[in-house]
């Protein structure tokens, strides 16, 4: 097992608590959720959790855990950690910062994605994560991805990764939701995934602990806000046709994550487990 310094020891527990506080959160709804539309006959939805280790040639190359849950207010929920170490392949490596000069690599993290079951209920995706080259740096972002947006919704989310931004740097909203905006551009479909939030990359201020708070904060931030966003509207009745419109936008999200997400790219090249990555794929969608 490899000895991990004290920074990264505080990362990786960091991201472990996060995952079972919104895994408790998302279960709790779940037991509220009896009466949902959609939700009969469904019993409350747990999260099963699977290990997983990641094949490296010095026989220690880290792993993590694939928490799901399929439910009766969440289709799908899946909230996973990692922690991954060894060295990037050659070509790889000239693609991230830090690695061009040396392949190795260590990076610990939480990602998350949420299918609700009713078309009113917006989808959502969250993760942060810590990378460690020659360099140091945290990445990650919220954003949320209703199939029927709602304005006073997406001031609601955006307002609340404000106010987490202005705690730590009054420029970090407009910079890392701008960001988010540009990285969430569909470009084939001339479109966007959802209406956005914050995303951040190679976060390295020269304050580490300030870093790293900033990033707990963010976890925080989807840890208390979009439960409260879930349970406004998973009593709301929903018709034939919101359900087709939600499969129709789930293509939309299932495109982006095969084709431009980093997320995706860098779990595939390091050696990642499989259903881990693709986890964020929704459980139906349709293209028609």
């Amino acid at each position: 097992m490899a000895i991990l310094d004290a920074q990264q020891t505080a990362a990786q527990t960091w991201f472990r608590q996060l995952r079972d506080d919104i895994c408790a959160a998302l279960e709790a709804i779940e037991d509220d959720g009896g009466d949902a539309p959609g939700a009969e006959g469904l019993a409350p939805g747990r999260f099963q959790r699977t290990a997983w280790d990641r094949p490296d040639p010095s026989g220690d190359g880290g792993g993590g855990v694939m928490s799901v849950l399929k439910g009766r207010v969440f289709e799908k929920a899946g909230v996973n950690i990692s922690t991954v170490h060894g060295s990037f392949a050659p070509e790889f490596a000239k693609q991230i910062n830090g690695a061009g000069e040396d392949p190795r690599f260590f990076a610990t993290g939480i990602s998350l994605v949420i299918h609700p079951r009713n078309p009113n209920v917006p989808a959502a995706h969250m993760n942060t994560r810590m990378l460690v080259t020659t360099r140091r740096w945290f990445g990650g972002g919220g954003d949320l991805n209703p199939s029927h947006p709602d304005e006073a919704e997406t001031a609601a989310f955006h307002g609340a990764y404000k106010t987490a931004c202005d705690a730590h740097d009054p420029a970090y909203y407009e910079k890392f939701s701008k960001w988010a905006e540009e990285y969430f551009w569909v470009p084939h479909r001339q479109r966007h995934r959802g209406v956005g939030g914050i995303f951040y990359d190679h976060l390295d201020s020269g304050d580490w602990d300030g870093d790293f708070a900033f990033t707990q904060d963010v976890g925080r931030t989807f840890r208390d806000t979009y439960p409260a966003l879930v349970r406004a509207k998973m009593q709301r009745a929903f018709t034939p046709e919101q359900r087709l419109e939600q499969l129709r936008y789930r293509g939309l999200y299932a495109e982006f994550n095969l084709v431009y997400d980093r997320g995706t790219t860098f779990g595939l090249k390091t050696g990642g487990n499989t259903d881990a990555i693709l986890m964020s794929l929704p459980p139906e969608a349709r293209w028609d």
